[in-house]
């Protein structure tokens, strides 16, 4: 069947094999490196489980940053023309309009239903409630695939807890995810149990970390406490994870593309939203004024909007407002999913600073480089020779593609996230080749966090299309783009 079916996208050759071992089975694990199209296999293994008839229903779960690319990428792109369904984005705040959208997903006819979900929605009753409905509708005849299956990978947590619960109402049941352990081997319990309680031979935690860490017994502050002293019987968990899972990287994929680019949706907060829109219209009057608008006012007016999506701004006295934003935590959520070292390009030294501070936090003072105008030029060299060690404790560059851009080898990565990018085409050109040069052996691929609804947006697809960014801005209605 694989060979022959009606794909909208071609596979690559992984892709193929990667569905040749998982389409008809109940239950799978893609661990797939990010770049390596995991999305595309999901999305064709819904296809072809309908054709066949084997499900009517598709709950797609994601985390917020992901979840709608599910809705505007990755189904319109890949679900083949032939399968007649109907798509419905979650969202929270139930207009009349959206209640309309949801109750589609319950009409009958025999069109294939897909849901898609954030994984947050999770931790409330009405998400989970909805979830149960529609899956219960269409019991035994459904599919269940966790995107960044990381995100439940707490036994303790509400929204594990919640999402184990839809298990058994779905048949086939997939979890998607570029690196399955994040920190431990104990990472893989509940991420496992979702596709099968006894897949790794235990169904309770305890019972499994039993088997896979030696604990240790110490005294803090009167207390009796467990800590993992090691891991054992890697081996034998390997062993039971490779009957249901594929496990590919990209280094692995000789026919994947140079470059691949993707995204990460930020959603602005409250406080962000309630800025944003001052300054937006601030920004409007003071170009609209009758002055002579040039380039360098636009850029500037532009500058603070882009300060804001980020989650600060400048005043003009130099002081720097914080403002509540999503957009670090969605940073940590990547890197979490991700194999190997990664570039971070910044384009606000403010952020490069948070950046760093939150991954040595998270990952020891030896993680990470930094590299920027306010570091030594001598200490710069040293920070690229850490990051370049192949087996070197530096897994991180954090830096600003100004400073950064060009010159310099970063050969090391093959994923490049850029968290805010520069309005400088030829500095986004430059800085895409610091790892995409002489030296890289692999596929190398690109994140954009964006904003939704804002000059994130207007600022990635100009540099996309390889314009230089001013002159299309003088080029159009002000106020289309702010």
């Amino acid at each position: 069947m694989i060979k022959h079916y009606k794909f909208k996208t071609k596979p690559y050759e992984h892709q193929l094999e990667a569905l040749e071992k998982s389409w008809a089975q109940d239950t799978y694990a893609l661990f797939m490196e990010m770049g390596t199209g995991k999305s595309k296999v999901l999305v064709d293994n819904i296809a072809m489980l309908y054709d066949k008839g084997a499900i009517r229903a598709a709950l797609i779960v994601a985390p917020k940053g992901v979840y709608k690319n599910w809705n505007d990428i990755e189904f319109p792109v890949h679900l083949p023309d032939h399968v007649e369904h109907t798509k419905v984005l979650w969202d929270p705040s139930i207009t009349k309009k959206k209640q309309m959208e949801l109750d589609t997903l319950f009409d009958g006819g025999d069109d294939l239903k897909i849901l898609i979900m954030n994984v947050e929605a999770f931790s409330t009753q009405k998400g989970l409630d909805f979830a149960h409905s529609f899956l219960n509708i269409f019991l035994g005849r459904a599919l269940i695939g966790i995107d960044e299956s990381t995100t439940i990978k707490n036994p303790t947590a509400k929204r594990t807890k919640n999402i184990l619960t839809l298990g058994n109402l779905a048949k086939y049941r997939r979890i998607l995810t570029g690196s399955p352990v994040t920190k431990s081997p104990l990472d893989l319990f509940s991420q496992c149990k979702f596709l099968d309680p006894f897949h790794l031979g235990y169904d309770s935690y305890y019972a499994y970390r039993s088997r896979y860490a030696h604990m240790l017994e110490r005294n803090f502050g009167g207390r009796r406490v467990q800590i993992v002293g090691s891991y054992r019987r890697l081996g034998e968990l390997a062993d039971k994870l490779d009957k249901f899972s594929y496990r590919v990287l990209k280094e692995d994929c000789l026919d994947l593309p140079e470059k691949v680019f993707t995204k990460r949706l930020v959603e602005l907060t409250d406080q962000q939203k309630k800025v944003y829109r001052q300054m937006k219209e601030m920004a409007l009057a003071i170009l609209d004024d009758g002055k002579m608008m040039s380039t360098m006012n636009v850029m500037t007016q532009l500058m603070r909007l882009h300060q804001v999506t980020c989650g600060h701004f400048k005043a003009d006295d130099g002081t720097i407002t914080h403002l509540k934003n999503n957009r670090l935590d969605s940073l940590m959520q990547l890197l979490e999913e991700t194999e190997g070292k990664v570039i971070i390009w910044a384009n606000y030294v403010e952020d490069i600073k948070n950046i760093v501070s939150s991954l040595k936090k998270a990952y020891g003072e030896d993680s990470t480089v930094e590299y920027h105008g306010a570091v030594d030029p001598k200490v710069r060299q040293e920070q690229i020779a850490l990051f370049q060690e192949k087996n070197g404790p530096a897994r991180y560059f954090v830096g600003n593609a100004q400073t950064g851009g060009y010159g310099i080898t970063l050969t090391a990565a093959n994923t490049v996230v850029y968290y805010s990018n520069s309005y400088d085409l030829e500095k986004r050109l430059q800085s895409e080749d610091r790892a995409h040069r002489i030296g890289q052996t692999g596929s190398v691929t690109y994140v954009d966090f964006i904003a939704e609804n804002t000059i994130d947006e207007k600022i990635v697809k100009a540099l996309r299309k390889k314009i230089n960014l001013a002159n299309e801005i003088m080029g159009e209605d002000i106020s289309e783009w702010i």
